[in-house]
């Protein structure tokens, strides 16, 4: 199971306009994860989060990868992450388990295998693009975050129509969780 964890606000947006090193999220895009705050509390945000960190593998996308600051080659517990890239630095030595990918499939695979019967999480605008266009982008969890942003990078810019189901919707403080299943 290849699932997608990604807060967005209301208008489509992962991040702020301008995000870059030293302003990650953009102008604006931190209050994507206030919703973070009650992660160790026992309502549906810690739910949620400790469902994230239980998953067995990461892919994420190159640039994601990269203002996340690589997470210091361990994204939590030590899980794989499986990098998607347009190309490889033979001389980029990836941190930790990181590993680099240029083919999405192959991605899907070796994360799929790493994760075992656990969940692959996916992060990152590009890794979600290419795997749902791909088909091999199994669900989607959207923390939807009741702000317009009105600009910044677009979670499903260039994806293509797909067709998903709603799975689950938890309600917390501002924000709503969502889960669909991607239809095939």
């Amino acid at each position: 199971m290849i699932r997608l964890y990604m807060s967005m606000s209301l208008d489509g947006f992962i991040a702020g306009p301008d995000d870059r090193p030293g302003q990650e999220l953009g102008r604006g895009g931190g209050r994507l994860f206030d919703w973070l705050d009650d992660r160790h509390g026992d309502g549906p945000s810690g739910q949620v989060y400790r469902e994230a960190l239980a998953t067995g593998a990461l892919i994420s996308g190159r640039r994601t990868y990269e203002l996340a600051g690589r997470w210091g080659g361990d994204h939590h517990g030590g899980v794989p992450i499986h990098v998607l890239t347009h190309r490889v630095d033979p001389a980029d030595t990836p941190p930790g388990s990181a590993r680099y990918y240029t083919d999405v499939a192959a991605c899907a695979e070796e994360a799929r295998a790493a994760a075992g019967d656990r969940v692959v999480m996916v992060h990152g605008a590009g890794a979600a693009q290419a795997l749902l266009r791909a088909g091999l982008l199994d669900e989607v969890e959207i923390h939807l975050v009741p702000v317009l942003l009105g600009e910044g990078r677009r979670l499903f810019e260039g994806t293509g129509p797909a067709e998903l189901d709603l799975v689950r919707q938890l309600p917390d403080r501002d924000v709503l969780h969502l889960r669909y299943a991607v239809r095939r």
